[in-house]
């Protein structure tokens, strides 16, 4: 017999907590984690280590300056989740400065200076990570390849040098080690000539996506699921985002393969799994109607799309939340529910 679980009388169902739904996002992204630091070295762990002790100080901070108490709002998680989505989204190996100013404008701008949680009109973690990625460019170019590719990763030592002073030491060099995306190096080739067939021969390609970056996105999938059976996030959202990239790129690809990529790997490359899962669910900074999480989606994915064909950056997740955002209140307006007996005349 299936049960469901409730508080006392009388009997209503029983409230989750921030901090409870926090630790189960960040207990869903634990498998992408893994799955990243096994083909792509610890440096991301550093990443997350660094990221959550800047939001953690930012949101002391800015809860001292508002006279709001540090224990209930430094213990829900809330900072330490956006400090991770953040971490993920970045070169393992990027300075450890990237992190502060991330943080910075996540934290301090746009939780705080909204009115803190709950009160937000953007995501922050993408606002911390579009900052950074205009201020800072070329940061986001020194990618590093998946274990198995010519050298080794870089260790706990040489990661942690890399991410403090930006030294690394041999038989690592930022010259030999650093590279493309698969997404930066198909827009290249591609702009250059090269069929997909051609530039696919790489060995930094799996089955789909990137070497290594499609386990990556498989594991981030895996989270998303169990979200979905916890009933934390709608459904509706990462339907749509997946749902509408491969409806979109399908007739191109059956049109011309070798110009346009196969469905899969737009799916799973960058950063578009983790976006559809975790990102683009923030309740917050999203829709709240199931028609309006609908069209957020996919207003999300072909953003990304178009963004990764025509724009100046290689993957366009953070850019295309951050637009949807700005449209969450107005798509809500226009597909809220009909209200019983709305429209007719005595």
């Amino acid at each position: 017999m299936k049960t469901f679980q409730t508080a006392s009388s009388p009997h209503l169902p029983a409230r989750r907590s921030v901090r409870g739904v926090m630790a189960r996002v960040l207990l869903a992204l634990v498998p992408g984690v893994l799955a990243h630091a096994w083909f792509f070295g610890p440096g991301i762990v550093l990443q997350i280590v660094m990221a959550t002790g800047f939001a953690l100080a930012f949101e002391a901070a800015m809860l001292h300056l508002r006279g709001r108490p540090l224990r209930p709002f430094l213990t829900d998680l809330s900072a330490p989740l956006t400090a991770v989505l953040f971490a993920l989204c970045l070169p393992s190996l990027a300075p450890w400065w990237l992190a502060a100013v991330g943080m910075a404008a996540a934290i301090v701008v746009a939780k705080h200076l909204f009115g803190g949680l709950g009160n937000n009109l953007f995501n922050p973690a993408m606002v911390g990570l579009a900052v950074v990625l205009l201020c800072f460019p070329r940061e986001f170019t020194q990618w590093l390849p998946p274990a198995g590719l010519d050298l080794p990763v870089p260790g706990w030592g040489a990661s942690l040098r890399a991410v403090l002073t930006g030294e690394l030491p041999a038989p690592w060099g930022w010259d030999m080690l650093a590279q493309a995306t698969p997404l930066d190096t198909v827009r290249t080739l591609a702009s250059q000539g090269a069929t997909l067939a051609e530039i696919r021969d790489s060995a930094v390609f799996g089955d789909f996506g990137g070497q290594g970056w499609e386990w990556v996105a498989n594991a981030y999938a895996l989270g998303g699921l169990w979200l979905l059976y916890q009933r934390l996030i709608p459904w509706q959202v990462p339907a749509a985002v997946l749902g509408t990239v491969v409806l979109a790129t399908l007739p191109f690809w059956l049109l011309d393969p070798d110009l346009h990529p196969f469905p899969l790997q737009h799916v799973f490359s960058g950063g578009l799994v983790l976006a559809a899962f975790f990102i683009a669910t923030d309740p917050v900074s999203g829709c709240s109607t199931p028609r309006g999480r609908l069209v957020f989606g996919a207003g999300v994915a072909v953003l990304t799309l178009v963004i990764r064909r025509w724009g100046a950056f290689p993957d366009g997740i953070a850019f295309a939340v951050l637009i949807m955002n700005c449209a969450a209140p107005w798509i809500d307006q226009h597909t809220r529910p009909r209200i019983l007996g709305e429209g007719r005349h005595p």
